[in-house]
């Protein structure tokens, strides 16, 4: 009995050990994870200017189709910033309100891409977005998101376009300005 006592307590000794290396495992695992995505994340924020109402700003000989696309892209950024927004900080207004309008705004321009025989890009969004550090933060950038659409959408309505496609922008610029008067509410000067 007592040497089956023994060969226990070894026993027990070795499955600790191997539990110790075990959570080691996982514990290094999470740390490798998370330190690979703060890298694509300050990647992916240097990558923000090539994508959305930034990237048009770079494009001096627009088109058509690179009008919509980007218009899209910019829909699609916004949708999901507001959902991480929304995921962090509670659902809340304006937020709330805006993002459903996002998700109306991408749905006109996904239906002015097909008319127009332009392919619909996929949302890759999420590798450009940007969660801001609090909620006062998300409303300043709320703001300059909102100021930023309206510029791109007065360039973009100063060029040849289908008629379609010269509504859609009105529309978003338009909704955009609400936006902008949404925000502005909620930051201090």
């Amino acid at each position: 009995l007592n040497r089956q006592c023994k060969v226990n307590k070894s026993i027990i000794k070795e499955v600790f050990a191997m539990k110790r290396n075990i959570v080691s495992l996982i514990i290094l695992f999470i740390l490798v994870m998370s330190i690979d995505s703060c890298a694509e994340n300050v990647s992916n924020i240097e990558n923000q200017d090539t994508y959305g109402a930034k990237a048009s700003k770079e494009d001096s000989d627009l088109e058509l189709k690179e009008m919509l696309i980007y218009a899209i892209q910019d829909e699609y950024l916004a949708n999901k910033e507001y959902e991480l927004i929304m995921n962090k900080y509670g659902t809340q207004r304006p937020f709330s309100n805006i993002k459903k309008a996002e998700e109306r705004h991408i749905s006109m321009l996904k239906e002015v891409l097909f008319k127009n025989g332009i392919d619909i890009p996929k949302d890759d969004s999420s590798e450009y977005v940007k969660l801001p550090n609090s909620i006062d933060e998300a409303y300043r950038l709320g703001v300059e998101a909102e100021i930023e659409n309206i510029a791109m959408y007065e360039r973009f309505l100063q060029q040849e376009l289908t008629v379609d496609a010269r509504r859609a922008f009105e529309a978003l610029k338009n909704a955009s300005e609400n936006h902008l008067r949404a925000f502005r509410k909620f930051v201090s000067d």
